[in-house]
């Protein structure tokens, strides 16, 4: 969207400020609310504490040596004790991975009088405390081309990190590439693309059977088109002017256009099975969080099984 020319912090200045607000905001949450809608998550939809043996750190069970099998797999220890051989088996052990897409390009810099942060902070701010809590929980976060899926609890310094020394274009939608079936996805960005280019990132995106998550990022002046008189709008990421003479004309017509651009954009994650919603960053962070990490919980299980739509707001 071309927005007038008001901009907020430098890409680096809002990097570190949402380093710091989300460990806050990731620490301020309710611990115990959380925890319970990931335990309701596991017990239901048992993508989770699932116990069966396999690769793992974890002791599951003995079992009885099978004939075939390497003799170093023996349990010396445990067949002492009577005239069989067994084998000691691990807890089966899988780490759900979450790849994390923060729109950083030009436009996302933008932040009107009505905003608490610009678009940038507030989403770095929420990518970064969602990453801690998804590694607090024992999942791995990636970045797209950018960072490898990690479980570390330096999660938001490795994040923080890789984004300060990254020369690539700032691009607003993820690049291409294919996540595997069980992942999960969060885009945020504030989608003015074009159409066709967010059809086709989802086609690729979704092409494995990953489930994911659209969160349109918004300020207050692009939701309501608040302007008046003789205005001049820059467009960010390719620098055209577009003079408005009287521009409280446009509103009408902008208003209509964005919710039509919403709805063709819904229309499409609801072909996949995948959340949208729209998020104005006036609004509270950690709304915007909370919703994003209970709603995850949900998408894991109904994925594979019933569907599950969210129709409010985030």
């Amino acid at each position: 969207m071309a927005a007038e020319t008001e901009h907020g912090p430098s890409e680096i200045t809002a990097v570190r400020r949402a380093d710091g607000e989300s460990r806050t905001l990731a620490a301020s949450l309710p611990r115990l609310v959380l925890e319970a809608r990931r335990i309701a998550a596991n017990v239901i939809h048992g993508l989770h504490g699932r116990r069966r043996a396999g690769a793992g750190e974890s002791f599951w069970q003995y079992r009885r040596f099978v004939s075939g099998e390497p003799s170093q797999n023996v349990d010396w220890r445990r067949s002492a004790r009577d005239d069989h051989l067994y084998v000691r088996e691990q807890e089966w052990e899988s780490a759900h991975t979450v790849w994390l897409w923060p729109d950083r390009s030009p436009s996302m810099a933008f932040a009107s009088k009505q905003a608490r942060d610009s678009k940038l902070e507030r989403t770095l701010i929420v990518t970064f405390a969602l990453a801690e809590l998804l590694v607090a929980g024992g999942e791995r976060v990636g970045i797209p081309g950018l960072m490898n899926p990690t479980a570390s609890r330096s999660v938001i310094d490795k994040m923080a990190q890789a984004m300060l020394h990254d020369d690539a274009a700032r691009l607003s939608l993820p690049p291409s590439f294919v996540p595997s079936a069980l992942a999960e996805i969060v885009v945020l960005s504030d989608f003015w693309s074009p159409l066709q280019e967010i059809r086709t990132m989802l086609a690729g995106l979704s092409a494995s059977g990953a489930h994911g998550t659209l969160v349109q990022i918004v300020d207050p002046a692009e939701e309501t088109f608040p302007y008046s008189g003789r205005i001049e709008f820059v467009e960010p990421e390719g620098g055209s002017v577009i003079t408005a003479g009287r521009a409280e004309k446009w509103a009408g017509d902008y208003v209509a256009r964005v919710a039509l651009h919403r709805a063709e954009i819904r229309a499409e994650t609801n072909k996949l099975d995948w959340l949208f919603s729209t998020h104005t960053t006036s609004r509270s962070a950690a709304e915007l969080l909370l919703f994003l990490h209970s709603g995850m919980m949900v998408a894991k299980g109904s994925a594979r099984g019933t569907t599950v739509k969210v129709g409010r707001r985030a």
